[in-house]
């Protein structure tokens, strides 16, 4: 009998619950465990992007940080920092959600994950057609913006330095993010 992919994942994130200590974030990137130390930085954004969506679109907005979301490709089992999904959304029958609901993804740069972020993550997420696609990394102090999904890429890419204003106003997602306070890491 041949595993599914979502049967191999449930696998892979079985050693994950089983061997990756406390104060690591770990996800399946191409059928690959990667697990990162969670930094302060690291949290401090997210929490800021969190508060962002959650002033934009009120409390009762479906956002999720570090659940798990199947992504097509090999083995995609990623666990985004901030995922928004729709609001209708609901979890499949083995209770998780689903890449055809999120709208939008966040991912902050750890030590070891930019190429995921950069490279396969981002493509998984052009190819679940997520609209919105953003990449805070605090080493380079710079926010990478992507838009229009279309054919697994995607087709608007833009960059805001800390500092700067993320206007997404002109997405599906409708708001702007205020990066001033994001703070800035040393590898």
């Amino acid at each position: 009998m041949t595993r599914t992919g979502a049967e191999r994942l449930d696998e892979l994130f079985d050693v994950i619950e089983q061997g990756i200590p406390e104060g690591y974030k770990a996800e399946v990137v191409e059928g690959a465990i990667h697990a990162v130390p969670q930094r302060d930085s690291h949290w401090q954004i997210t929490l800021l992007i969190l508060r962002a969506v959650d002033a934009g679109f009120g409390r009762a907005t479906l956002v999720m940080s570090d659940v798990r979301i199947d992504f097509p490709g090999f083995l995609n089992g990623f666990c985004p920092d901030v995922a928004k999904l729709r609001d209708d959304a609901e979890p499949d029958r083995d209770g998780r959600w689903r890449h055809q609901d999120v709208e939008f993804i966040a991912e902050v740069v750890s030590p070891g994950t930019g190429l995921n972020d950069h490279g396969p993550k981002k493509g998984a997420y052009a190819a679940a057609e997520v609209p919105v696609y953003l990449i805070a990394d605090p080493y380079a102090g710079r926010c990478h913006i992507c838009t229009r999904p279309k054919n697994g890429e995607y087709r608007t890419e833009s960059k805001a330095d800390f500092g700067d204003k993320v206007d997404l106003t002109h997405t599906p997602l409708g708001l702007t993010i205020d990066t001033a306070k994001f703070p800035r890491d040393r590898k």
